[in-house]
């Protein structure tokens, strides 16, 4: 399991950000501090940091740049509620994988967690749901065991509801994660999608539609 260390000191964001890494199965422990976090990061073990810049003691930069400076290579992705391109400039530089302005949506975090996961090599090869698996790297799907054969747009939204279960997803949050944009008048291709992948791998009583807002697969069903 993926291991990450969240570094903020505001109790509440927090809560919020343990909460939200839940949804991704993420294995998570707590720092408060810039002092303790430089340790923490540097014998982990951990596969990634969360890292706020204010913070007490010594700020998320001035961490970054000790735990490079020691020879650390944990992956980091800034959480700040500064959104100046400059730090962000400077955060990059300093060696961080991401930069992420507060507030932002659960799903974003988890698309760049991912991301940032994929690019070091510790992605998840497979998700499961039911008895649904999909192989990440082949871009395979079973049902039962047997082949599923999915569109790239369809696999792309099966393996969304598979990474945010239990969640209202909006037609609008699909279209940006997926497609990459949100137009008015387009929720139409998201419908057919659904549609598709709920008629393709038996969802009909997991993948729900939400009136006049969108879909939810529920995991407790499965």
């Amino acid at each position: 399991m993926i291991r990450i260390l969240i570094v903020e000191d505001d109790v509440n964001i927090t809560k919020m950000l343990v909460a939200t890494l839940s949804i991704g199965e993420y294995e998570v422990e707590t720092c408060d501090n810039g002092i303790d976090a430089v340790d923490r990061m540097l014998h982990g073990p951990f596969d990634l940091t969360l890292l706020d810049v204010m913070l007490p003691g010594r700020d998320g930069f001035a961490v970054l740049d000790a735990v490079r400076r020691a020879g650390g290579t944990i992956p980091v992705i800034f959480l700040t509620a500064l959104g100046d391109v400059t730090d962000k400039v400077k955060g990059l530089r300093g060696g961080a994988e991401d930069y992420i302005v507060k507030p932002f949506e659960a799903m974003e975090l988890l698309a760049r967690i991912e991301v940032v996961m994929r690019r070091v090599g510790k992605s998840e090869m497979f998700l499961s749901y039911q008895d649904i698996l999909v192989d990440m790297d082949q871009h395979i799907v079973t049902k039962g065991g047997e082949p599923v054969m999915l569109t790239p747009k369809e696999f792309e939204v099966l393996v969304f509801f598979i990474r945010n279960p239990d969640i209202a997803i909006t037609r609008e949050q699909l279209l940006n994660n997926i497609w990459g944009y949100a137009v008015s008048g387009k929720s139409r291709s998201v419908d057919i999608h659904v549609q598709q992948v709920r008629r393709k791998l038996d969802l009909q009583g997991s993948l729900v539609t939400l009136p006049k807002l969108g879909y939810r697969l529920e995991r407790s069903r499965g």
